[in-house]
């Protein structure tokens, strides 16, 4: 993200691990449980929220084309198979380095272990870590079915992703050129989201074939229950009315 803010790069398309650092009210997308399903969190990225989201990039040095996703994030592990909250507590888990994040597992009594992403198939080969989440689709692509024996679709946050040119290659673009971009960000967004769609329709069935042991149906709202220290906090952090408008949106 740095080097399209520097402009040494003039395009990327980016996992928000990084973007809070840069702008920190996208934050609240990463409370976990916020969205319903992934048609809630596109419904509200594609809406008035996740484009005053988009306009804020702008001070920053970026011009945010359009929001993609990397799905929704699931936990897998070599220890214990995860049916309810209590399974993991003292589980080491990789996390994002993101402080929502680390706040809400810890809530739920992991051991967080915050690591660059390529650093994680190794540690997981070594057990240096016990387990970590991600979706499906990047579970797949990091063939993590190699390392892991365990996953739970917890579904317990949604990863947005972003298109982000640097502002001031943005700002010398024609109108015509601009649109052009901003068409093309569209494109990807459908193709982003079939992609995404795709691995979730098949990932289980494939994880399974590979030797995974999948749990699929959650009691969601118990790990909601016992997340209820950690909301409170985040309705401090972000404010109540600001995390209802995302979850109650139509």
């Amino acid at each position: 993200m740095e080097s399209v803010q520097l402009g040494t790069q003039e395009l990327a398309h980016n996992s928000t691990g990084p973007v809070p650092n840069f702008v920190p009210e996208t934050r609240i997308l990463d409370v976990p449980f916020l969205f319903r399903d992934k048609a809630h969190a596109r419904a509200v990225l594609d809406g008035p929220i996740g484009q005053e989201l988009l306009a804020k990039f702008e001070s920053k040095g970026f011009k945010a084309l359009a929001w993609t996703e990397n799905g929704v994030r699931h936990m897998t592990n070599n220890k214990r198979p995860i049916n309810e909250p209590n399974d993991l507590k003292g589980l080491k888990m990789r996390t994002m380095e993101n402080p929502v994040h680390v706040a809400a597992y810890k809530g739920l009594g992991i051991v967080t272990t915050p690591m660059a992403f390529p650093e994680v198939f190794t540690a997981l080969q070594q057990g240096t870590v016990d387990g970590q989440e991600n979706p499906l689709s990047v579970i797949m692509a990091a063939n993590f079915d190699q390392v892991q024996k365990h996953m739970t679709l917890t579904g317990h946050v949604y990863s947005p992703s972003v298109y982000l040119m640097n502002k001031a290659v943005w700002d010398k673009l024609s109108a015509g050129d601009k649109q052009i971009f901003l068409d093309a960000a569209k494109e990807g967004v459908k193709a982003n989201r079939a992609r995404v769609d795709k691995d979730d329709a098949n990932g289980v069935a494939e994880l399974r074939k590979k030797g995974m042991t999948v749990i699929e149906n959650v009691d969601k709202a118990k790990f909601m229950a016992t997340l209820g220290p950690v909301y409170a906090e985040f309705e401090k952090q972000f404010g109540k009315a600001n995390l209802d408008r995302i979850r109650n949106y139509k």
